[in-house]
């Protein structure tokens, strides 16, 4: 009688713990197995009531460490298997491997589940996981090794000694200094630490060691090229002769460029000269220490909810808006205060300017409003993370207009307290080396005019393996969004219209091809494709001018 009544309660309280959603094993059955064999070899403890509670937790207690023990080793063999397939993926030499592609990976699985728990009917849209999709780049690697050919300057007697002031802002200077770096291969010189520009807009007086780490500078360059901090005493009585960059000069001891531009031509350059350009400016170039850990502080902030981030460079700034002449969305106070601006700095040669004829050719700016139409159209949606490459937004609203569709748009300055930016306060160029920072290594990079900060950026994103950058056709845009404003386009169709205008302008790899003029042709540095780029289906330059832009 004792057994049957055992038997039949375990059954009947196995049933209650199915109904309450408890199952062990996923059988009750194991329950009462379990119990008719403790019964059999312990009838006196089966008679203790205390006793019988305890095995049951005992029972409890070792399933669940079981289910445990088998999902740690369910995802440790995905782990193992995850691993083993990155090693798979990884291109030559650790070349191109696809950084951020796992995180795009990561974001859509994890807003497809999060959808699928809220809404199991309405599943994250593809156009919104496209956003993030990043260009084929998995048959380009980056070339820029010296070649055992290249002769180094230790073996060579010295010509005499550069030094050269690098003028513009920091984007200018970066790329005036990676050419200086290849003249002074050229003319067998040794380079002295350039100095900065400190008459520039900004009036920044930083020196070369405030904002780059002047160390590595010459260290990666030891090989190729002799750079020194300063010049030696014994040559200080000797005063150097300056002159602006030129084809043909005499032969001087000591050599001052008053200024450094971006003098070498973009093409038609000797392999190993635009190898030598590349290693100067990304790596030799690097930033010193205080900015690089800041600039890693500000990605790791935009990156802190687990979503990839936008950078937008948006130059939308006092000093680009006089000299280019746009008044767009101005007051006529602003106006008139560009034009004034404009007039007062003597070396912008073009003075009368009209606004309007300049918008609808695409040479202007896009306003903060514009951009942010632009950014719906493409399909990003409002929660999108959005950092703003750039100074202050000139106008009365400011960044307001792209603020009330992205509510999370940040710059450096609302991204970081006030004590962390004292540092950096007062120089502007110093804050456009965390921006830098910030834009070359977002997920999307945006760029609204093509200045020295958009070429410098999507040369770098280039080379780092064609991270998505977008380049917005202004000249068909800025018709598209006066259509969709004066109710000639839906919303629908302009954004269809935008779409497929913007399919060929995310940062895919071409070659860069010469051009009629070197104004006319696409710079280096904002293509080193080819030169610091190889394919690896040939091994070689592109020279299919189908595939050329620019």
């Amino acid at each position: 009688m004792t057994r049957r009544r055992l038997l039949e309660y375990d059954h009947e309280d196995a049933a209650k713990l199915a109904a309450a959603g408890i199952f062990i094993d996923g059988d009750a059955k194991h329950v009462a197995s379990f119990r008719r064999h403790v019964h059999r070899h312990f009838p006196d403890i089966v008679r203790r009531p205390g006793c019988y509670v305890i095995g049951c937790l005992l029972l409890l207690a070792f399933s669940t460490i079981s289910l445990f023990v088998k999902f740690t080793l369910l995802n440790s063999f995905d782990e193992m298997r995850f691993m083993h397939n990155d090693k798979k993926t990884g291109g030559p030499s650790g070349n191109f491997i696809p950084r951020q592609k796992l995180l795009y990976q990561s974001n859509a699985a994890l807003a497809q589940s999060a959808s699928a728990k809220t809404n199991p009917h309405n599943p994250v849209p593809a156009k919104f996981l496209e956003t993030w999709e990043q260009p084929d780049r998995q048959n380009y690697y980056k070339c820029i090794n010296g070649t055992k050919n290249d002769q180094s300057w230790i073996e060579i007697e010295t010509n005499g000694y550069l030094l050269a002031r690098a003028n513009g802002g920091l984007n200018q200077m970066k790329t005036g200094i990676s050419d200086l770096v290849a003249i002074a291969k050229l003319m067998n010189a040794t380079l002295v630490l350039p100095s900065l520009d400190h008459r520039s807009f900004w009036t920044d007086t930083s020196e070369f060691k405030d904002i780059f780490n002047w160390k590595n500078f010459i260290q990666v360059l030891r090989d190729e090229v002799h750079v020194i901090e300063s010049l030696p005493l014994e040559l200080s009585h000797i005063k150097p002769f300056e002159t602006a960059p030129v084809s043909w000069s005499k032969q001087h001891k000591i050599l001052n460029l008053t200024h450094t531009d971006s003098r070498l031509a973009n093409n038609g350059v000797a392999e190993s000269t635009q190898k030598l350009r590349c290693r100067a400016m990304y790596r030799a170039l690097t930033f010193n220490t205080k900015i690089e850990q800041f600039g890693n502080k500000l990605v790791a902030r935009l990156r802190s909810d687990g979503k990839p981030y936008l950078a937008l460079h948006l130059r939308y700034e006092k000093d680009m808006l006089a000299f280019t002449g746009c008044s767009h969305s101005l007051t006529e106070a602003e106006d008139e205060e560009l034009t004034t601006l404009r007039f007062n700095v003597r070396h912008w040669k073009v003075k009368d300017i009209n606004g309007t004829q300049q918008r609808l050719l695409g040479e202007c700016p896009m306003t903060p409003r514009e951009v942010a139409i632009f950014l719906q159209a493409m399909g990003y949606p409002s929660d999108t993370n959005i950092y703003i490459v750039a100074g202050n937004i000139y106008s009365e609203s400011g960044i307001k207009p792209l603020k009330a569709m992205y509510p999370n748009t940040f710059t450096h300055s609302s991204l970081a307290t006030e004590e962390e930016l004292e540092p950096f306060k007062q120089y502007q160029n110093q804050l456009a080396a965390l921006d830098y920072i910030v834009a070359v290594e977002s997920d999307v990079f945006v760029y609204t005019y093509d200045g020295n900060m958009a070429k410098a950026v999507q040369g770098h994103r280039r080379f780092e393996g064609f991270r998505k950058t977008i380049s917005p056709d202004r000249t068909n845009l800025v018709d598209l969004i006066d259509r969709l404003d004066a109710g000639a386009l839906s919303w629908e169709e302009y954004s269809y219209k935008v779409m497929e205008l913007h399919k060929e302008r995310m940062g895919s790899p071409y070659p860069r091809c010469p051009g009629k003029s070197s104004k006319l042709e696409e710079n280096f540095y904002a293509n080193p494709y080819p030169g610091c780029i190889c394919r690896k289906s040939d091994g070689k330059k592109h020279s299919s001018k189908k595939e050329c832009r620019g």
